[in-house]
């Protein structure tokens, strides 16, 4: 065994649930370890854990990627009513993304995996689109509650010195029913806006962003409002100059206009939107585990994590012992990315190297016919093509990883 490449800076990992916990382990102990020294602030985010810490490691484990700059995460529950009962929770608990979001701030961008055997069910689509999305604010920082009877439901803001009042009517109640309330930050959209029109122009990509602004006139039209501002006063000129464009639009039209596109543009979309069309955009491209994922904070701090959800019904089979074909590339390049990071901020080329190795290993390993389930559905269909179970994939990916290490 040829001697362990050094990662120079502590690296945070935050652990998750399910079948996505499992394949993490498997991913770390046959990818990563046999060639890493690496030095792991370890957070254990499965449910049961954080229902147990209140939470606390949640906001624990986003200290340590401010601490450091680099954290790398594993899928997470957000639990429902039916999970509080499953994992006998002490309550519905926040979404661990959300939190982790809103401490660091910042855009999410999430970019499809693409391999030359499977080809966009969109025919269209030539080109990768990333999706940009708003990692603040909205659903998953919001407040919601059970409207008890019939009463009038009205919003009050109180200014921090306490002279000023406004009052917002909200809805006048004729029964039971339910309210939510979301809110967001001036700072926070034009971090968001910087961060996408940046995006764009290092990749030489056009720069779409659409919101509902016709029916949200106050918080929608705020987000087109400061997006425009910010490219007409800092980044009409460099785009220009660059051959590229920014779009607004309509997210109605502009998810029309997309089904119809080539691809290769940058899609701006607020928090909600962007979770919903990441996994539009990443189905299409093949599968949920084809998206990779990176929260991009101002601050300098980069999350990396699997885009898609921790496998409910795989897990399940799997603690029954039947075989499970589960696909870990997205886990995969959530340590590809947050290790490539972590070695250009460190200027180790070494560690940049192997991140590189070993999604090239992942890729190579698909398009040689060997794959899981919900690929091998959509590829090609080749003589050589073989469904391998879940480890069974990761072995395959660590002997293709071996071969070009030792080329």
């Amino acid at each position: 065994m040829t001697k362990k490449i050094k990662v120079k800076t502590t690296v945070v990992e935050m652990d998750g649930d399910e079948m996505t916990r499992v394949m993490w382990q498997m991913v770390k102990d046959k990818l990563l370890f046999p060639y890493l020294d690496m030095n792991i602030d370890y957070y254990d985010l499965h449910i049961k854990h954080r229902d147990d810490t209140d939470d606390k490691v949640t906001v624990d484990a986003a200290k340590a990627i401010m601490k450091y700059g680099v954290g790398i995460k594993c899928a997470t529950i957000t639990p429902n009513e039916d999970r509080v009962i499953e994992y006998k929770l002490k309550k519905a608990w926040k979404s661990p993304n959300g939190t982790i979001r809103a401490m660091l701030d910042g855009t999410v961008f999430r970019k499809p995996i693409l391999v030359n055997n499977i080809k966009p069910a969109v025919s269209s689509w030539k080109k990768p689109i990333t999706i940009g999305r708003h990692a603040y604010g909205d659903v998953y920082s919001n407040t919601e509650f059970a409207v008890p009877s019939a009463g009038k439901l009205e919003l009050v803001f109180t200014s921090q010195d306490g002279s000023k009042i406004i009052g917002v009517p909200v809805f006048n109640f004729p029964s039971k029913g339910i309210a939510q309330v979301n809110y967001n930050l001036e700072k926070s959209i034009l971090s968001f806006a910087q961060a996408c029109f940046t995006y764009a122009l290092s990749e030489k990509i056009d720069l779409w962003f659409s919101t509902k602004d016709t029916i949200s006139k106050i918080y929608d039209a705020g987000f087109r409002e400061i997006f425009s501002r910010e490219f007409e006063l800092n980044w009409k000129e460099k785009f220009n100059k660059a051959g590229i464009e920014y779009f607004f639009t309509l997210i109605d039209d502009a998810v029309a206009r997309i089904m119809k596109s080539e691809g290769g543009m940058l899609w701006a979309l607020k928090n909600y939107d962007g979770d919903v069309m990441s996994d539009m955009v990443a189905s299409a491209n093949g599968s949920l585990a084809m998206m990779t994922s990176v929260l991009v904070s101002p601050n300098g701090w980069f999350e990396y994590e699997a885009a898609h959800g921790t496998v409910q019904k795989h897990y399940y089979k799997h603690l029954k012992g039947e075989e499970t074909s589960s696909n870990s590339m997205a886990l995969i390049f959530a340590w590809t990315g947050g290790l490539r990071k972590r070695g250009e901020m460190d200027g180790t080329p070494a560690v940049i190297k192997f991140a590189d190795k070993l999604e090239e290993a992942a890729i190579a390993t698909v398009e040689a016919g060997t794959m899981t389930g919900d690929l091998i559905a959509l590829a090609e269909k080749k003589s050589y093509n073989k469904k391998v179970n879940t480890e069974g994939f990761i072995d395959s990916i660590a002997a293709t990883l071996q071969k070009k290490l030792n080329d």
